[in-house]
């Protein structure tokens, strides 16, 4: 039986667990799961954090270019973020490589069949691809979509099964009910368009991102008939619980 491919986005908020720090525990926890779900499942990781990790070693003035500090802050980051993988990966058993992509990779031909080959090859031979943008020569994510865009794109491109968007909420709530400040999770959407009208535009607290740009991700996806489930990242088990149908989530078919 062939495995099942999953490609797990995850945010800022849910690998600093809302501090201003890379959560070691978090990263672990992830790693645990992959590790658990190993004989069944393959998996693809699309990784924010690049940033918060170097805002943990290094400060930078930015006299007005905001932007570039911030690819600059990327740059430091990023080996420091995959050293924290490769280190509590490596201790589960688990191996893990680094891609950096920027969109303009999507829209080429040939920069789309060398991924898939790449990625592809990494996973028949056991390394966990950990995707990124590559914040040096783009700026993309920085400002706009927390890799959530990326994720999707990616998902489509390598054909994988489930686009899991780990976040800091259980799901996507009701308009109605966080207006109460009673949240409800929205537990199954067929029809996009209906899910626009319960979100607004929001950013998370880390991340650049927000439901706005989780549900766009879920439209490139849904698109080519792949499921997005926006689980709350912060839980521990929360991939092996979702598979369980333990925890509130919601699930965009």
């Amino acid at each position: 039986m062939a495995k099942k491919r999953i490609l797990l986005k995850i945010g800022t908020n849910t690998l600093t667990r809302e501090t201003n720090h890379i959560s070691r525990g978090k990263i672990e926890d992830i790693g645990m799961q992959i590790a658990a779900l190993n004989e069944d499942y393959e998996f693809i990781i699309v990784s924010s954090g690049a940033i918060a990790a170097a805002k943990q070693f290094v400060k930078l003035e930015s006299k007005g270019r905001e932007i570039v500090v911030k690819q600059a802050l990327a740059s430091i980051g990023q080996p420091h973020l995959m050293r924290i993988f490769h280190e509590n990966f490596s201790d589960l058993g688990l191996l893990t490589s680094q891609c950096l992509l920027s969109y303009s990779d999507f829209e080429k031909e040939q920069s789309k069949v060398n991924i898939v080959n790449t990625i592809n090859v990494l996973i028949e031979n056991n390394y966990i691809p950990i995707i990124n943008e590559n914040d040096t020569v783009a700026t993309d994510e920085i400002q706009f979509g927390d890799n959530d865009k990326l994720a999707a794109l990616a998902a489509v491109l390598l054909k994988v099964d489930i686009l899991i968007i780990a976040t800091n909420t259980n799901g996507i709530y009701t308009k109605s009910s966080i207006h109460d400040s009673t949240p409800e999770t929205i537990t199954l959407v067929k029809d996009i368009k209906s899910l626009q009208k319960e979100v607004g535009d929001t950013k998370s607290s880390q991340g650049t991102g927000g439901m706005q740009s989780k549900i766009e991700a879920a439209a490139i996806a849904k698109a080519a008939n792949i499921e997005t489930w926006v689980v709350n990242g912060l839980n521990d088990n929360f991939i092996l619980n979702a598979l369980k149908n333990k925890i509130p989530f919601t699930k965009i078919t």
